[in-house]
Order: structure tokens, then sequence, then C-alpha cells
């Protein structure tokens, strides 16, 4: 089956009018995902914030209960010697000082998903800002990548947990599982992220926060939720 026909086959699985219930929607998404890959499973939010007001950003992290599963991230680890040890039996895949700064600057290759920092390392890269910033791979205080305890951030970056921002339109797209999870743990992943994003409501932010929800595989058609417009 061609990838229009296999779309459009799954695409009358879903009604557009309708606003799916978390369990519904959770099966359906299973239905759905037909690709020959594991798809990742993804939420999409449009929240009720003014994206120009600095007031109004909406910036979060979490520690999925399941994981989102997929490729395991590598993590680069900017530490002064004393730490160097605990970064790397945390599991991070690059570590180092200033002599990694040079490297990499020098390089020009980010062979990393995600960076993290002690807060003694944060003036030494500003050397990397440029080349670190356009890809949002600049360790920020904002999304747990600062910090002393070095190994616990290592450990919860290789463990999955994910940062999520409003674009530039107000809304959010992030990640929540994979087609292959189980209805019960992408069900619970997707309560964790909803709830983490309605904490986050920014107390400028006037009326309806959370104005329309949906949810979908990567090759698979949107399925409206049904969330509290609160």
């Amino acid at each position: 089956m061609s990838d229009s026909k296999r779309f459009a086959a799954v695409k009358q699985l879903v009604d557009r009018k309708k606003a799916y219930p978390i369990d519904e929607a959770v099966a359906l998404l299973k239905k759905t995902a037909s690709a020959k890959f594991d798809e990742a499973v993804e939420l999409h939010v449009r929240l009720g914030i003014d994206p120009t007001k600095g007031d109004q950003q909406v910036r979060g992290v979490i520690a999925l209960p399941h994981g989102v599963g997929g490729k395991a991230k590598r993590v680069a680890a900017f530490v002064e010697a004393a730490k160097e040890q605990e970064a790397k039996e945390a599991g991070a895949d690059l570590v180092g000082g200033e002599e990694l700064i040079g490297q990499i600057a020098s390089s020009q290759a980010l062979d990393f998903d995600v960076a993290v920092a002690t807060p003694a390392m944060m003036p030494k890269l500003a050397k990397l800002a440029k080349l670190l910033g356009p890809k949002g791979l600049m360790p920020n205080p904002k999304t747990d990548t600062v910090g002393p305890n070095v190994g616990r951030m290592v450990a919860e970056q290789k463990a999955g947990k994910q940062s999520f921002k409003n674009d530039a339109t107000g809304n959010i797209h992030q990640v929540f599982g994979r087609a292959s999870f189980s209805k019960a743990d992408l069900k619970d992943n997707l309560n964790a992220l909803l709830d983490a994003i309605r904490k986050l409501k920014p107390s400028s932010s006037k009326g309806i926060y959370l104005l329309n929800a949906t949810v979908t595989t990567t090759m698979g058609p949107g399925i409206k939720l049904e969330v509290a417009q609160q």
C-alpha cells in the first residue's frame, strides 16, 4: 500500500469534528500508527498566550513516567576536572572542560543531543554560544541543564528528560512516546505532560489557556483531544 493510500485509510478512522477523551484518543493513536517503523507520538497544544510578551513564555522540563523511547540521547557534560568521573559514571558521552570547549570551537562538530554544565563552566562556554545557541544546545538553568549535581543531570537526560517551550505562534509541540508503547503507558505520559503544561500557565495570561490540543503519530492524522479549557 502506498503512503497516500495508507494515510487515506487511517484518516477514515478519525472524526475530525469530534474531540476525543484521552482513553479514546490513545486507542485511536495505536490504530492509526500503520507505518513500517515505530512512529513517534506527539502532542500539539495551542495556548491562549501572547508569545510576543516575555512574561507569557511557557517553558518547562519533564521526565515522563515511561520515557519517550527511540534513540538514546548523546549527552555532553562540560565540567571541571573534579567532576569528570561523576559525569562519566552517570553515562555522559562527552566529558571535559576548557580543552573540550576548545576542540569543539575548532572543529565546529556537535556530536551530542543535549549539553549539561556546572555553573563554573558557563562563563567558559560563552566561547561556544554562537554555535550552541541557535541549535538549542546551550545549557540553561531553566531547562535544568546547569547545576552542581552533574550525575543527576546526566542520568535524567539519558533516561529521557524532555524540555519544551512554546513557539513563536504560541503552540507547544512535544513527543511523549512511541506507537509501540502500551495504551496505559501512553496515557500516563500524556496526562503527565498535560498536567505539566497546565501548571505553567503564566499569571499574566488571561482567558482560556488551553485553547485546543491534538495528538498524532509521525505519519498519522491529527486526533483532537477533549481538554478542559481553563
